[in-house]
């Protein structure tokens, strides 16, 4: 069974600073271009100077990467690329005696075109035990050539696909990742085997994608606009899968979070009740504009719908499927839509950058659990992809209008000095191409520079696991000027964010631990820029 995590209490992830690995991005450990857990392993150092609380690992199972890994063959075993089932088992046993938790990511809604279920399925034919464990159907029209519903993509295209013998199979990914059938109690079981197979390997957590789309209405009736209930998303029968998860997950102190795409506050706040998940991502904030009305908004709604199920929130401003921070602040639309992706948006990455690091502050003042995405910490900004080298299915599947999710899946800069900015051991280019100038941003050259981002970040997560009132708790709003967000947390601290273009003098105080940004010569907040103090009641404008 799993240990307690190393930081002490059970309810660590109440507090946790999560960092989000993807692993074929993260460092090769040998040399072939693609990111693997040996260079996981080889960076850990790196992860726990950083000072975060655990790893959520996006899939490392063994998967053709139609979907970056999304599409899952064995769950059981680790992908070739990535490594051996015996190196993960040494990652999260080198990761856990640095403190470091490991949170593997699982994927219910759906597996890969490759699983033994799927070729199974295919070979048994119409009507076949098999087969009842995806949703196959004959198709509409008067020889079955159009597909059972109107069900939307999550990605652009169609959801069915025909298959030889003429019946119809549902995906809302891509065709190679068809969705599982949840009424079936085989695919029930074999998932709680699935979640008892790496806990007893000693990981800390499960990340649940697509959580809110597992169920499925069993008369697959069309889709409508705007009607209610929706047909697969947020279906009632998911709320008993997830009571049987925590069960499971009771029994090893393991904890869950899930992607939970929802706009109903209430709703949402169902899969957060004491008996099923332990979190769930704050799509919400993540998307938010850095607009101090909206901001603060984002944040009050988040905390009052975790408040009546005693739930702490989480915080993210990017993660492997959208805009990396510091692109997405430096452009005039600062909030996130995956609807308003677009080739050649302008960006200021000067802007950006010190936004995002105002940001960084902001996020890791507030109440509840952090998520970082792997890059961040470095100031990453989002990378133009040549066409040609463009992998994710978004960007094809879009007719090429959208520019897909590789932008912020470059593979990470670690040496300046080195071939590919030390991405690998050898001379093997990158998966994904790096941008000219990419070392600028190594880790090496930013760790020895006190204004880098990085340095901001160790010294924010340092404070952050040695000051009181930082983690789960109360925050209480402070009277500030407009364009101004200030509150305080336990124990007199205080976070101000100045997202005016003047600068403001600091509420009263006693100590400076933390700026974003330097000072102006008279001790004002400069626009843009973000401080944690200790004590203090109020910022007056100058």
């Amino acid at each position: 069974m799993a240990a307690p995590h190393p930081h002490g209490t059970g309810d660590w992830w109440r507090s946790a600073v999560i960092y989000q690995v993807y692993p074929r991005s993260f460092a090769d450990g040998d040399g072939d271009g693609t990111g693997d857990l040996a260079g996981v392993r080889a960076r850990l150092p790196h992860l726990a100077e950083l000072g975060v609380d655990a790893l959520w690992f996006t899939p490392w199972y063994l998967s053709p990467l139609v979907d970056g890994g999304y599409d899952v063959a064995d769950y059981r075993t680790v992908d070739p690329a990535f490594g051996t089932l015996a190196e993960a088992e040494k990652l999260i046993a080198e990761a856990r005696e640095l403190g470091i938790g490991v949170i593997v990511d699982i994927v219910p809604n759906h597996v890969s075109d490759r699983h033994a279920w799927f070729r199974a399925a295919l070979a048994a034919g119409p009507g076949s035990p098999e087969r009842e464990l995806f949703h196959f159907r004959p198709g509409r029209g008067e020889h079955g050539e159009l597909p059972p519903n109107t069900w939307p993509s999550q990605f652009s295209g169609p959801t069915w696909t025909r298959v030889e013998d003429g019946e119809w199979y549902l995906h809302l990914f891509t065709p190679e990742q068809p969705d599982l059938n949840w009424a079936h109690p085989a695919v029930r079981q074999e998932h709680e085997d699935v979640l008892r197979f790496w806990f007893e390997r000693g990981v800390a957590g499960v990340r649940i994608d697509s959580a809110a789309l597992l169920a499925k209405d069993p008369a697959l009736a069309d889709f409508t606009e705007g009607v209610d209930p929706h047909p697969y998303i947020d279906q009632d029968e998911l709320h008993d899968i997830y009571r049987s998860w925590r069960a499971v997950a009771d029994e090893y102190g393991a904890v869950f979070v899930g992607e939970v795409w929802l706009p109903d506050a209430e709703r949402f706040a169902r899969y957060l009740r004491p008996d099923e998940l332990h979190t769930a991502f704050n799509f919400a904030f993540l998307a938010c504009p850095w607009e101090p009305g909206r901001l603060r908004r984002t944040i009050d709604a988040t905390l009052a719908e975790h408040a009546p199920v005693g739930a702490p929130a989480t915080w993210v401003l990017c993660n492997h499927d959208v805009t990396r921070t510091v692109t997405r602040y430096g452009r005039a639309d600062t909030a996130f839509d995956f609807a308003t992706k677009a080739f050649g948006t302008p960006t200021d990455i000067a802007l950006g950058t010190r936004r995002a690091r105002a940001a960084a502050l902001l996020t890791l003042a507030l109440p509840g659990s952090v998520y970082l995405y792997q890059g961040e910490e470095l100031g990453l900004p989002e990378a133009d992809i040549p066409l040609d080298r463009i992998q994710d299915p978004m960007h094809f599947r879009s007719g090429g209008t959208d520019p897909g999710r590789d932008g912020c899946r470059v593979p990470l800069p670690w040496t300046a000095d080195a071939p590919h900015a030390g991405f690998g051991p050898g001379p093997g280019a990158p998966w994904l191409p790096q941008p000219d100038g990419w070392a600028a941003y190594a880790a090496d050259r930013q760790a020895a520079d006190p204004g880098s981002m990085l340095t901001l970040y160790r010294r924010a997560l340092r404070l952050r696991r040695t000051t009181r009132g930082f983690g789960d708790g109360p925050l209480t709003w402070l009277p500030a000027p407009d364009g101004v967000l200030a509150f305080t947390r336990p124990g007199g601290l205080t976070c101000v964010v100045n997202l005016a273009p003047e600068p403001v003098r600091l509420p009263a105080h006693d100590t400076v631990l933390l700026t974003s940004g330097p000072l102006d010569e008279d001790g004002r907040l400069p626009g843009d820029t973000a401080v944690w103090l200790r004590s203090g009641s109020r910022v007056e404008e100058d």
